[in-house]
C-alpha cells in the first residue's frame, strides 16, 4: 500500500503562487505521480505528471508555463509549484501515483490517491 498526504493549499488572490506537497510513504517504489484537480460540479482533471526520475514531465494545456511539477525521491516527496494563478484555478488538488512508469492523463491509470487540499483564487 502507499498512502499520500497533500499539503501547502490556501486563499490566494489572483496573480499570486502557492506551492503544493505530496508526501508518499508506504510501498514506493518506481512509480510516476501525478496531479489532479476537481472544482465544483465537475470532473476530476488532469493537471501535471512526473516520473520515477523526473526526468520526464508532462502538464495540461490549461497550467503549461505558470505550474512546475518536481519531486525529491529522497524525501518521497512531490511538489507542484503554482505561480500567476488565476480563479479558474481554484479547485481540491489530489496527489496519485500508480504502479507505472510512463506518464498517463486519465484518472483511471494511478492505484492511490492523496485526500486533497483545497486552493481557492480570489478575482
Amino acid at each position: 500500500q502507499v498512502q499520500l498526504v497533500e499539503s501547502g493549499g490556501g486563499l490566494v488572490q489572483a496573480g499570486g503562487s502557492l506551492r503544493l506537497s505530496c508526501a508518499a510513504s508506504g510501498r514506493t517504489f518506481s512509480y510516476t505521480m501525478a496531479w489532479f484537480r476537481q472544482a465544483p460540479g465537475k470532473e476530476r482533471v488532469f493537471v501535471a505528471a512526473i516520473n520515477w526520475r523526473g526526468a520526464a514531465t508532462y502538464y495540461a494545456n490549461s497550467v503549461k508555463g505558470r505550474f512546475t511539477i518536481s519531486r525529491d525521491n529522497a524525501k518521497n516527496t512531490m511538489y507542484l509549484q503554482m505561480n500567476s494563478l488565476k480563479p479558474e484555478d481554484t479547485a481540491v488538488y489530489y496527489c496519485a501515483t500508480g504502479r507505472r512508469e510512463n506518464i498517463a492523463v486519465a484518472t483511471a491509470a494511478y492505484d492511490y490517491w492523496g485526500q486533497g487540499t483545497q486552493v481557492t483564487v480570489s478575482s
